[in-house]
């Protein structure tokens, strides 16, 4: 079996010197954490999927998947430095019409749910310009789009939890997109390419409603490229060697060198967790 240790180079062996240098990365302007409910959130689905909360009241959500997110950042008004951070979900959801005792019926639906946050995002009115590495002697130059120095936002998730699931009645208010109906043009292709059955664009007006409450733990921040200057040491060719795969080697001896997994059989308790604060 493969030793469980690693390594890498530890400097220039020769001379172990340390220098310092400069370098180009990301730096953390602001960030924040948030804990969103999205309540009674109209699912978009197929005809499929119309009929079958139209025939049954009881649909269940086994599972959410985020198959893609938007984010767009603006500067805010008068406050310089400050940024509006918008950000669009596009959740799937797998879901398990009851259509008689003992029988259900698989379809998908699509959420679509947004959130804005206001973050420091820094100043900086320079164009940032790269080269392609594609122009050489004597032929035409490429030139280089300008990028505006606008901070990037990235935005961190877990999967959705689903909270409840309802069958609702036309006149239900939701928390609905302005648009009722969606089309494929308006959905990006990785959105479109996920339903290979049929995209969901519609949320009924006068068939039944389905509608979901989700939890969503995020985690947002905002950053620019910078120059910092930091201690390093050269980097040197590691002395390990590569171990080789052991094709041959008995499976079930290899199996029982494996550590036993205890916490897979063994979920922590409230006790010890600690007891919920009250207050």
């Amino acid at each position: 079996m493969a030793d469980s240790r690693c390594s890498c180079g530890q400097g220039n062996t020769a001379s172990g010197s340390r220098e310092t240098v400069c370098i180009d990365t990301m730096r953390v302007l602001d960030s924040c954490r948030d804990r969103d409910c999205y309540e009674d959130v109209g699912v978009y689905l197929t005809p499929t999927g119309q009929e079958l909360i139209d025939r049954s009241p009881v649909v269940r959500a086994t599972c959410a998947t985020i198959l893609g997110t938007s984010i767009g950042v603006s500067e805010v008004p008068f406050n310089n430095g400050f940024y509006q951070i918008h950000i669009r979900f596009y959740i799937r959801l797998k879901l398990e019409s009851c259509i008689t005792a003992g029988r259900t019926q698989e379809f998908y639906g699509l959420i679509i749910l947004e959130k804005s946050v206001i973050l420091y995002g820094g100043e900086g009115n320079v164009t940032v310009f790269r080269s392609t590495g594609d122009d050489s002697f004597c032929t035409l130059p490429t030139l280089c789009s300008g990028e505006v120095n606008l901070p990037t936002a990235v935005v961190e998730t877990v999967a959705p939890i689903i909270l409840t699931v309802r069958v609702a009645c036309p006149d239900t208010p939701c928390d609905c997109l302005a648009v009722l109906t969606l089309d494929e043009e308006s959905l990006p292709a990785c959105i479109v390419d996920a339903f290979p059955d049929g995209v969901p664009t519609a949320i009924s007006t006068e068939g039944n409603r389905l509608l979901v409450s989700v939890g969503m733990f995020s985690v947002v921040r905002l950053e620019r490229a910078g120059q910092f200057l930091i201690s390093a040491t050269e980097y040197a060719v590691p002395d390990k060697e590569c171990p080789p795969a052991q094709a041959e080697e008995d499976p079930c001896r290899m199996f029982r060198r494996m550590a036993f997994p205890v916490g897979e059989f063994n979920p922590p308790s409230h006790t010890r967790q600690g007891r919920p604060h009250k207050g």
